[in-house]
């Protein structure tokens, strides 16, 4: 079963299994995939957090291939500002992760090579790919933005205008610098030609990545952070990653029958929304590179903390609370093979199309979210050179009876606690099918760039009768579109106890579940 934002990618992906290769490789060929059909979310100058389960190891992994600042990226570089550039090559601060995560990926269990599971992306990107309504839409609301880098804008917005829906994009650039990578390996990417030649634009553009820092860098395998939800294992990325809001969202939940409140009522949103607040609390609080920070994760996935905060929710009024807006943008994916093994994955330019500048010829978009690190001297995520930033990126997986059960995640900063958690509430407390739990109605709360309120949005086929209460609870509500992309693009894979598989790819995207 594979599971993707785009049905292309999803495709690719069932090639690569068709042909004998495992969940690795069609993880990999999936991801390189993204990269090209969905170049606004994602791309070969962002990140990826990798959540593996080989089946002869019998244990999770995680590989944080998320980018660590540039030598030259300190505060000092920024004294004349209030914060860093959202856009723009200076807003281009740490070192893409990508082509990384691949090489360990393959390295670690693949069985097919980097140039085999490259092939589909390379095609795409030579040849061309039909533009989706979700790129349409998105390249149209940021054409201001891709127009002030004239590289980029002669790439996704041909002869100076938004490529029509089915159009042919092609990115030839970027072909050619796949093209390389299949052949040369990792090396490529960090210790030859394509590292020379994005370290030699950003230093003729003022940019802060140097080739020092792309060839120090190396992404980390690790263990996974692991918490349980009425009986079932819960497994995300430690941080840099938020993945713990995700198990201690469960855990504050677990004190509460959501069965009994109902599927879709007041009680079911209001109750998750306010586990979602004070675990947002906690990240805010403390979540950067742990190599730079003490992150207190005993205490924080500890049961015993979980019901503490459940014990202060108000089951009538919403807390007043606060969280700074972070990127939205994102592609989350997923393989099972016929052997049992396991990916769960995410990746991301932080905002739409990242920084917007492309670098030079080799036809990457680099991603911004190095943006996100704060100047703030006594802030825990203040910039410094050499750290990963806080990040959104959390792929899921949960277990029963020692075996995998769910794999699941989505698109969206804030929204992907959210999200994850009305999946894993539906799949596990309702009994729903994967599609059934990423169809239903979903909200995000949380305030985004250049609003001044904590609204939560709430797509308008949820009840009237819980929106009212919850407006009378305190919620600041509004209503978005009945299928509408600010709530994320969610998908899931679940594995029956018989090793049926089933598979959910959201509505509110391009996406695809094939399975056989």
């Amino acid at each position: 079963m594979v599971v993707s934002p785009h049905h292309l990618a999803t495709a690719a992906g069932a090639r690569i299994l068709q042909k004998g290769g495992n969940a690795f490789d069609a993880a990999v060929a999936v991801s390189a995939c993204l990269a090209v059909v969905y170049p606004h979310m994602t791309g070969l100058g962002g990140d990826a957090f990798w959540l593996t389960y080989e089946r002869g190891e019998r244990a999770v992994r995680v590989y944080n291939a998320s980018g660590r600042s540039g030598r030259l990226a300190t505060r000092d570089r920024f004294a004349d500002e209030a914060e860093i550039p959202r856009r723009g090559i200076r807003s281009a601060l740490t070192v893409p992760g990508m082509a990384d995560g691949w090489s360990a990926v393959l390295s670690e269990y693949g069985r097919l090579t980097l140039a085999d599971v490259l092939e589909p992306a390379i095609g795409y990107a030579l040849e061309g790919c039909p533009v989706s309504r979700d790129l349409h839409e998105t390249t149209a609301a940021r054409a201001d933005t891709l127009r002030r880098e004239p590289i980029t804008a002669g790439i996704y917005l041909p002869g100076g205008r938004v490529p029509a829906i089915g159009s042919r994009l092609v990115q030839r650039e970027l072909g050619e610098t796949l093209r390389a990578l299949a052949a040369g390996g990792r090396d490529v990417f960090y210790r030859g030609d394509v590292a020379r030649r994005i370290a030699a634009y950003a230093a003729q553009h003022g940019g802060l990545l140097a080739l020092e820092d792309f060839e120090n860098y190396r992404g980390q395998w690790t263990a996974p952070i692991i918490g349980s939800y009425r009986g079932h294992e819960l497994y995300q990325a430690p941080p840099n990653s938020q993945g713990f809001t995700g198990i201690l969202t469960a855990h504050i939940l677990e004190n509460f029958d959501l069965k009994a409140a109902g599927h879709g009522t007041f009680e079911y949103y209001h109750l998750i929304v306010e586990a979602i607040k004070r675990s947002f609390a906690d990240r805010d609080r403390y979540l950067t590179d742990p190599d730079f920070a003490d992150i207190p994760l005993d205490r924080l996935l500890s049961k015993e903390y979980a019901a503490e905060l459940a014990g202060g929710i108000d089951r009538k009024r919403a807390l007043p609370a606060r969280t700074e807006p972070v990127g939205s943008d994102t592609a989350y994916a997923a393989v099972v093979d016929g052997e049992g093994n396991a990916v769960s994955f995410i990746q991301s330019l932080y905002f739409e199309y990242g920084s917007a500048a492309t670098a030079g010829d080799t036809g990457i978009l680099l991603q911004n979210r190095g943006s996100f690190f704060s100047l703030d001297p006594n802030h825990p995520n203040r910039l410094e050179p050499d750290k990963r930033t806080f990040h959104t990126l959390m792929p899921a997986m949960a277990f029963r009876d020692g075996e995998p059960f769910l794999l699941y995640g989505t698109q969206g900063g804030e929204g992907q606690p959210q999200t994850q958690t009305a999946l894993l509430t539906r799949m596990v407390d309702f009994g729903m099918d994967p599609q059934s739990a990423v169809s239903e109605p979903r909200w995000v709360w949380g305030r985004t760039w250049g609003e001044p309120t904590q609204e939560l949005k709430l797509e308008s086929r949820i009840s009237a009768e819980a929106v009212k209460r919850l407006e009378e609870a305190g919620h600041a509500v509004r209503l978005a579109g009945e299928y509408d992309g600010i709530v994320g693009h969610a998908h899931a894979i679940r594995i029956d106890g018989n090793g049926f598989r089933s598979g959910g790819t959201d509505p509110r995207c391009d996406g695809a579940a094939i399975g056989w």
